[in-house]
């Protein structure tokens, strides 16, 4: 392969690389848990600011479960849509199901933790920029934020900068964890809205505002 090919073919893999993330629906997070690989250096493969290595292709292909030519070869690069909404595993069992298309801003996934015979080491953590609300289904959850530990039950909700150190495991043995996760970029923030009280009518609300 020429030198001119060599660089074509790397400067494609970085967007192939995301095509392929983004179509499953999964966060940078999501895959550096899964594959050891920073979040840092995922992101500047994807952006073109690293090159990566053959390893590191070789380890994501078959992290996102995809032939090896569809990254560095001549089949066209996959569209971030439209995407199966089938439930993609990850390695150490666990299961991201989109629930969003993922086409920038807000995005929603449903997260299920498998069952564990006994509670795991404290969860391994990752930084990223970006916000993220988290709501338990069920089971317990073991969330590690910053210098933190917390344990979630079902219905318990937190939000949080995911800039701060951050990880989750299965926190008992009772059975799988299912939770709900809302991600945004930085800045990018859910807009609460709550109903006016019952029995104030219209003049009520603009005399108080």
């Amino acid at each position: 392969m020429a030198g001119d090919d060599v660089t074509q073919t790397l400067a494609v893999i970085g967007p192939r690389l995301r095509a392929v993330r983004e179509r499953r629906g999964v966060t940078l997070a999501d895959v550096s848990c899964a594959t050891g690989i920073s979040t840092s250096t995922l992101s500047r493969i994807e952006t073109g600011r690293r090159k990566p290595t053959l390893e590191v292709v070789l380890q994501l292909a078959k992290e996102y479960g995809v032939p090896l030519d569809e990254l560095v070869g001549t089949a066209p690069a996959p569209a971030a849509e439209p995407r199966s909404t089938a439930p993609h595993r990850f390695s150490d069992g666990k299961a991201v199901l989109p629930l969003t298309q993922y086409v920038g801003g807000l995005h929603a996934h449903k997260h299920v933790l498998p069952a564990v015979e006994e509670p795991p080491g404290r969860p391994r953590q990752v930084s990223h920029e970006g916000y993220e609300w988290l709501y338990v289904l069920y089971g317990r959850l073991w969330l590690a934020l910053g210098n933190q530990d917390l344990v979630l039950a079902a219905g318990d909700f937190v939000e949080f900068d995911t800039r701060i150190p951050h990880g989750v495991a299965n926190a008992g043995s009772a059975g799988p964890v299912e939770y709900l996760i809302m991600f945004g970029p930085q800045g990018e923030r859910l807009q609460p809205r709550t109903p006016p009280a019952a029995g104030r009518g219209t003049g009520d609300r603009k005399a108080a505002e």
